[in-house]
């Protein structure tokens, strides 16, 4: 008998300090938005030294076509000498209407592409569309998602073709979203390689709780998520943002959030939005590093 509960005891150890160095092991990302990427032109040191002290991983640049390609190319290659993957960002509601958006987008990709150094290469394409901004959503809610998937798909297309990933964000809300086929949430989920979930809301309860489903979904389909934070005012109300909490509770409730899902193999990491105004809050607050 002693034997048999031996043996239990000892497998019981392995289960649970596989799973907790599982989740130790793993790299989880800290992502950011850079929407404004005339910073590059201004000072690009600023942005390396606010990235690196945040210790971010993964940015995503809005594609400004005034901007010069090198510009984008040196700062590419600057952070992959840091470690830090750049992502391709671009999207706005009225590119529902028409692919001309995403099309004009990957014709950049494809010059930026065409000589850039393996160092200078981007990680993926990040679309942020927003389709519920669209006046179509109100008035012929079925045909905006038609056309809103219908982007999706081609810019799927367009990403695998240059061996770029696919990503997208999408409002936690999408859960609640039902069209003729399905629900969109899950439909996002698994027509990309990952999302990042505007779960928008300054407590870690509400956080984990408005994420769950789309948690569900990426299991199922062996996607990743990433859940992103406000830190900027908005119009929604106190509870949305952490614009009135220290940089202190904002990392104390994330890691929170990290905490719980640490075992959920679909959980990629945090996303705070975004680079310009949390670095303004940092600079008028005189808040530092991540382990403040």
């Amino acid at each position: 008998m002693k034997k048999i509960v031996g043996i239990i005891a000892f497998l019981f150890v392995l289960v649970v300090g596989g799973v907790y160095l599982f989740a130790q092991e793993r790299q989880l990302m800290r992502a950011t938005w850079l929407w404004n990427p005339w910073l590059l032109v201004k000072n690009e040191e600023r942005i390396f030294s606010f990235l690196e002290k945040k210790q971010i991983s993964d940015v995503y640049v809005q594609i400004d076509e005034e901007i010069p390609i090198d510009t984008y190319r040196q700062f590419v290659r600057h952070a992959t000498e840091k470690g830090i993957r750049v992502y391709v960002l671009d999207g706005a509601p009225h590119w529902i209407e028409t692919n001309e958006g995403i099309e004009r987008l990957f014709r950049w990709i494809d010059r930026y592409e065409s000589a850039a150094e393996q160092n200078e290469k981007f990680s993926g394409v990040h679309l942020d569309v927003e389709p519920y901004l669209h006046e179509r959503w109100r008035t012929n809610r079925e045909e905006a998602i038609v056309s809103y998937q219908t982007l999706l798909q081609r810019t799927r297309q367009l990403s695998s073709e240059r061996s770029l990933r696919f990503e997208v964000d999408i409002p936690f809300w999408f859960d609640e979203v039902q069209y003729v086929n399905g629900n969109l949430a899950e439909w996002v989920i698994a027509h990309t390689d990952g999302v990042a979930i505007m779960a928008y809301r300054d407590e870690a309860k509400a956080i984990i709780n408005i994420v769950k489903k789309e948690m569900n979904f990426a299991k199922k389909y062996n996607k990743s998520i990433v859940i992103g934070v406000e830190t900027g005012q908005v119009e929604e109300g106190d509870h949305v943002s952490f614009v009135e909490e220290s940089e202190t509770y904002m990392n104390e409730q994330l890691a929170i959030v990290q905490q719980h899902y640490a075992r959920t193999k679909s959980f990629s990491g945090i996303a705070v939005h975004h680079l310009e105004q949390w670095m303004n809050r940092n600079e008028k607050t005189g808040e530092g590093g991540m382990d403040e």
